[in-house]
């Protein structure tokens, strides 16, 4: 599951509008609209962002995985 699922899945069952997280954010409804239905990716900044307007840390929806064909 992609990042912008586990957020959109967490706003979704804590009743968080995306009109609330861009308010906080300063994230504009457009790219984070785009962002959270996968049409654009967030920068590093932006996630933290988020994480920090949904009371969350960045761990929460992150999970390690290994390289692939970093050095090819």
């Amino acid at each position: 599951m992609e990042v912008a699922e586990k957020i959109r899945m967490y706003m979704d069952r804590n009743g968080i509008t995306q009109a609330h997280v861009s308010r906080k954010t300063g994230i504009s409804m457009p790219k984070l609209n785009l962002a959270l239905n996968g049409k654009r990716r967030f920068t590093f900044e932006e996630y933290e962002a988020i994480c920090w307007a949904l009371g969350v840390g960045v761990e929460t929806f992150l999970e390690p995985r290994a390289p692939q064909n970093l050095h090819q």
